[in-house]
């Protein structure tokens, strides 16, 4: 039967956690930057669809670089294929403004999921490091006790190292686990403002649809 040494499996514990950590700031790192960039983009998207004169001339802008966009092109296709097909699918049953808002609520459903990617990952980390290090911890001090046990002396010199080494996994797995507890609710937090703002969007286009008469070009 092959033998496993406690140092062995302590280090392989102090290598995972590390790896937890690894991980955790670069979701940490790269969340972040999605989440500006894609706030970045919404904004400046919004400022050029405020700033046309009508829905037509909003239609014209470039829709697949931003949440927002993609929102309002979902929004003109759905008026267009209402206008220019005949309703025999499922798909296009019920009225217009039945069809437009399922398909904006479809679509902001889409861009809310895409921001939520990774986040599972993080609670996951953040939930189990503890554990994984306390894992190390346990394992570190039977093996001081056999040690002992072994050694028939309980001096510094036989308990120090096993000792130590099952405080630092647990120290890790607090340490790996912190960071990804905070940031799981900062982008949590980050991502029902980016929903309110998709949802607020959504309703104003929808009243702008129905002003101009729910169709896809408001100067037809």
């Amino acid at each position: 039967m092959i033998q496993i040494s406690s140092t062995n499996i302590v280090q392989i514990t102090l290598w995972i956690l590390i790896g937890f950590s690894i991980i955790t700031w670069t979701m940490i790192f790269f969340k972040s930057w999605m989440i500006w960039t894609i706030n970045r983009r919404n904004r400046a998207y919004a400022d050029k669809f405020w700033a046309a004169s009508d829905l037509g001339s909003a239609a014209a802008l470039e829709q697949d670089s931003s949440s927002l966009g993609r929102i309002a092109g979902v929004g003109f296709h759905a008026l267009s294929d209402v206008r220019n097909n005949t309703p025999t699918m499922l798909e296009l049953s019920g009225d217009i403004q039945s069809i437009l808002e399922r398909s904006l609520r479809q679509q902001i459903s889409k861009e809310r999921k895409n921001l939520e990617q990774g986040l599972s990952l993080l609670a996951s980390i953040g939930s189990t490091s503890p554990f994984v290090g306390l894992f190390g911890t346990v394992w570190g001090i039977m093996h001081a006790l056999q040690s002992i046990s072994e050694a028939k002396s309980a001096s510094l010199d036989v308990v120090a190292g096993p000792i130590g080494e099952a405080l630092i996994t647990t120290a890790i797995g607090i340490a790996a686990a912190i960071p990804a507890v905070l940031a799981y609710n900062f982008f949590i937090r980050s991502i029902k403002l980016s929903e309110a703002e998709l949802e607020y969007f959504a309703t104003d286009f929808l009243n702008l649809a129905v002003k101009a008469g729910l169709k896809a070009n408001a100067g037809e």
